[in-house]
């Protein structure tokens, strides 16, 4: 096992997710049900589920596509995911 992307993998989803939506909705629940292990062990499972099956599908793209046009269009898909909600904000 490459121990040196296991933990380049883990720092970077480690420092992307501080602050996110995700931590902010754990912490939101922890808070309304006053119950942390429940709600870390839920937030675990899902993250993993979600991780496992980006790690999967991404592997499988990797076989088909070149990388370059795999981070092409994950771009291109973050910055159109962020003018949606742009858009929705001001339209709200």
């Amino acid at each position: 096992m490459d121990w040196r992307l296991v933990l380049s993998t883990f720092g970077l989803l480690f420092l992307a997710e501080l602050g996110d939506k995700t931590q902010l909705a754990v912490f939101a629940l922890a808070a309304r049900h006053r119950a942390p292990w429940p709600v870390f062990l839920g937030a675990a499972l899902a993250l993993s589920l979600v991780s496992l099956l980006g790690a999967f599908l991404g592997g499988l793209i990797g076989c088909y596509l070149p990388t370059k046009y795999v981070q092409v269009s994950a771009g291109f898909l973050f910055v159109g995911v962020g003018i949606l909600v742009i858009i929705r904000a001001f339209s709200s």
